[in-house]
């Protein structure tokens, strides 16, 4: 009787049936996601390490703030994307603002938070939501699959089929070494599971690939089960005075800028992959969606880590099925666990969500079809946006080429009224931003 209460009210609350879903699937689907993310639980704090931040205290930090971030994606707006600390805006913390400039970490993330101030208010006065809706259905559709080739990159990368090259930026790894062998046996085994219909295909080829890499000592076990977490070393330790100080309001106007564009991208081109676009390429609750990020990366800051982004892995618990909040508070309960038992969680290796990663790539593959490549003004700013996500390493710098071509073109063509007057701020908005960069 309490189980069939308890199945009715998750049904309710997350819209399961209307959804065509159920708990089983969803909760599979975060198992996926959070095993397809979990390196950042070494990873960030790792980076952030080197900054000065006790290592300890940034591993509670991330695994805290990722579940703050997922239980708000998943309790306010009712999707199914995972939040975690923001890789790429943790190296500009580290190397950048720490390590550059000088600047003391607590003040780095006194920075975090104001942004995170910023962020709130923008969302609350439904800025951003105008933002998101100001972008043309031919880049939120190319965001998609610029998202899948971002994400396809970065599996062939952690794989080590492509490799860093002085001579040609990258090259092809040694591809007859184990962890390349056993990536591209996960990917086969992954592929055919998804092709015969099995809808916990990937999560089969994850924890295949981790097993065969323990037992051919590819991978290490854990050195310990359980972990406690520093917390006191980071918490609340964030210097905000320090900021207004010393008048770090660029620092505070690229946290925001970076990660406004970079959640706008991953949202859309996530949105896309699920359908969750209407007609006119808008998403239902991305307001709601925008407030989780700014709620994360707040409560991010308190804790003791840098910005808080939507993980674009997210894709991979989508592709398992999917489709509602409970496949995110899934993630944010384990990421809690993670707290605790992240010795088992580092033991998956990167070779084995590499294949994950290279299929969902493929996936999101398929809305590049919606574009019409016949109609210049339309393709080429949605092939730069494409091709800039993966070859710059940003789903910011990918939209930010996307807005400013897409605007031009039309007005070069006489076509000026087909892009929204905001469209034409936006994009002038991004041209001072690189003006601006290239002249420090």
């Amino acid at each position: 009787m309490t189980n069939s209460f308890l199945v009715e009210r998750l049904d309710s609350f997350f819209q399961l049936t209307e959804n065509k879903t159920n708990i089983r699937t969803e909760v599979a689907a975060g198992i996926t996601t959070f095993l397809t993310m979990a390196y950042i639980l070494f990873v960030n704090p790792t980076i952030l390490a080197e900054a000065g931040v006790p290592f300890s205290g940034a591993l509670f930090a991330t695994c805290v703030a990722s579940a703050v971030g997922s239980l708000a994606m998943g309790l306010l707006a009712n999707y199914p994307f995972a939040l975690a600390p923001g890789m790429g805006l943790n190296a500009y913390f580290t190397y950048t603002v720490v390590k550059g400039l000088g600047h003391d970490w607590r003040v780095a993330l006194g920075a975090v938070f104001l942004s995170g101030i910023v962020f709130l208010a923008l969302t609350l006065a439904r800025i951003r939501t105008l933002i998101v809706d100001a972008i043309p259905l031919t880049l939120k559709t190319a965001v998609a699959a610029g998202i899948g080739l971002f994400i396809a990159f970065i599996g062939l990368k952690n794989a080590g089929v492509v490799v860093a090259s002085p001579a040609t930026f990258v090259t092809l790894g040694h591809v007859i070494s184990k962890p390349v062998l056993l990536a591209l046996v996960g990917l086969l085994i992954t592929a055919a599971l998804m092709a015969r219909g099995y809808k916990s295909a990937i999560l089969i080829g994850i924890i295949f690939v981790t097993l065969a890499a323990l037992v051919l000592g590819v991978a290490k076990p854990p050195a310990a089960l359980v972990q406690w977490p520093d917390w006191r070393a980071t918490f609340l330790q964030l210097d905000v005075r320090g900021v207004l100080r010393i008048g770090l309001l660029e620092i505070v106007f690229v946290f925001l800028f970076v990660d406004m564009f970079d959640n706008i991208g991953s949202l859309m081109g996530l949105g896309q992959q699920t359908g969750f676009l209407d007609s006119e390429g808008k998403m239902p609750r991305i307001n709601r969606a925008l407030l989780a990020d700014a709620i994360a990366t707040t409560a991010g800051a308190l804790f003791g880590t840098s910005t808080v982004v939507t993980y674009i892995e997210s894709a991979t618990g989508v592709s398992e099925g999917g489709r509602t909040g409970l496949t995110a508070v899934t993630v944010a309960l384990l990421f809690l666990l993670a707290m605790f038992f992240a010795p088992i969680a580092g033991v998956i290796p990167p070779m084995a969500t590499a294949p994950a990663l290279i299929i969902v790539g493929a996936l999101m593959m398929r809305s590049a079809l919606e574009i019409d490549w016949r109609d210049m003004t339309e393709a080429v700013p949605a092939f730069l946006a494409m091709l800039a996500m993966p070859l710059t390493f940003s789903i910011a710098n990918g939209l930010a080429l996307g807005f400013i071509f897409y605007p031009l073109l039309k007005a070069l063509t006489g076509r000026a009224r087909e892009a929204s007057p905001l469209c034409y701020v936006l994009a002038g908005l991004f041209i001072l931003r690189y003006v601006y960069l290239s002249g420090e």
